[in-house]
């Protein structure tokens, strides 16, 4: 756990205090033509996406869910409603119009589906105590959480892969934006199952 929370305070300080003025000329996304409240919509994702990689850190803490199993379920509904469905949902509007290209676009639809899906399934199998599934959905759900923070982590490698393939700096802005979101999201999807498949668990009553 220890790893994986300092790796999600670095991320988080670097990418969330330039929204916090609410001064678009700090964004490090471009606004796309035609979409003139592309920023507030974005600010409301980071800030309700913050919540959710914060939420849900605390969430899959062992500690938390074997002894304080009250906070482990307030938490996780302020992780669902306070910070991954409205998050998800801001996402999806902002991926419509995605000025990193369609391909792009079309990749951040689907990562932003998929984390709503897979969030709301969570949350509907533990309202019918099927907690078997509720963990399956939820580290399903955990995984594209992480999936911005990963595709950081991969978008230097798909620069320096494809610079020497596309001269243009449009084309490769789009080309390393597109190989990054595929590479993001297939990894969390496979990495995902690969825990469920590799580490079966018995379902916890809350």
């Amino acid at each position: 756990m220890a790893p994986l929370a300092l790796l999600v305070a670095v991320f988080l300080a670097y990418s969330v205090p330039p929204y916090l003025t609410l001064d678009p000329a700090q964004s490090r996304v471009p606004a796309p033509p035609g979409f003139a409240a592309h920023y507030w919509f974005l600010v409301g994702h980071i800030l309700f996406g913050t919540i959710a990689i914060v939420g849900v850190i605390l969430q899959i803490w062992p500690w938390l869910r074997r002894t304080h199993p009250v906070a482990h379920r307030r938490i996780g509904r302020v992780y669902v409603f306070g910070g991954a469905i409205p998050s998800a949902l801001m996402a999806l509007t902002i991926a419509l119009f995605s000025p990193f290209g369609p391909a792009a676009g079309v990749l951040n639809v689907v990562a932003a589906l998929l984390w709503l899906g897979f969030t709301i399934a969570g949350f509907r199998a533990t309202r019918q105590r099927r907690y078997a599934d509720h963990r399956r959905w939820m580290i399903r759900s955990f995984a594209m959480t992480m999936n911005t923070l990963l595709s950081r982590v991969y978008a230097p490698i798909a620069f320096i892969a494809l610079g020497p393939y596309y001269p243009d700096q449009a084309a490769l802005f789009q080309a390393a934006s597109t190989l990054t979101g595929t590479m993001s999201v297939l990894t969390l999807l496979l990495l995902s199952q690969w825990w469920l498949d590799r580490k079966p668990k018995p379902a916890i009553a809350r």
